[in-house]
């Protein structure tokens, strides 16, 4: 009993100190499952596309459901290892297997919408000391230059 008594006030101590699971946390890492299909993959989808083009366009469906052999389903989830899941759906429809509609989270972009094309890099040809000296022409312009 007296052991009890003297261990008490260590143990007293010891409950005030920081819990060492609210300070460390285990790594979690970010789970991605399914289809990833992206607005530009959408965007090639036509009505009238056959099965096997609207795979090589989009991968193979997550799920192809025997009671609906009409219907593709594309879902793809993602998990951050701390924050919330997200989730996207997109649907394909047929009809005597050629596609009819799309549906879903995932749209093609409006093309009113979209930003003109970026132009493509330009390369600029910059002459070396070697093609200057090649020509005196460019050699007495870049003196006159030099001058101003």
């Amino acid at each position: 009993m007296k052991r009890l008594l003297l261990l008490l006030p260590f143990l007293a101590a010891c409950s005030g100190a920081p819990v060492i699971t609210t300070v460390l946390t285990p790594y979690r890492i970010d789970v991605r499952q399914g289809n990833f299909v992206t607005q530009e993959m959408v965007a090639q989808l036509k009505p009238g596309l056959s099965r096997e083009q609207v795979r090589f366009i989009l991968g193979s469906p997550l799920v192809a459901d025997m009671f609906h052999g009409d219907r593709w389903d594309y879902v793809y989830s993602y998990k951050q290892g701390y924050g919330e899941a997200q989730q996207r759906t997109l649907t394909v429809f047929f009809q005597d297997n050629k596609l009819t509609r799309v549906a879903g989270d995932v749209v093609a972009e409006d093309p009113a919408r979209a930003e003109a094309p970026k132009p493509a890099a330009q390369v600029i040809e910059i002459p070396g000391p070697a093609a200057a000296a090649a020509s005196p022409a460019a050699a007495a312009d870049a003196d006159k230059q030099e001058k101003k």
